[in-house]
């Protein structure tokens, strides 16, 4: 993904999670997916789908069971 589009996609996040602290970030060696953080924690990825001319994009997150345990 190119910086703007990072950019873009992180300020939209921001402001829909409520959450000043998550960044997403370039992925090395990957230009159709960035790294999507809260502080130093990584929390999922975002991948670029730009299949049949609809440009979207798709937050993957994983949830272990042991998070669970920390709420």
């Amino acid at each position: 993904m190119k910086a703007d589009e990072i950019r873009k996609l992180e300020a939209y996040l921001q402001h829909k999670f409520e959450l000043p602290k998550l960044s997403v970030r370039a992925r090395p060696k990957k230009d159709d997916s960035a790294e999507v953080y809260i502080g130093d924690e990584f929390i999922g990825v975002l991948y670029r789908d730009d299949d049949d001319d609809d440009l979207s994009w798709n937050f993957q997150m994983a949830i272990l069971e042991i998070d669970l345990d920390e709420v």
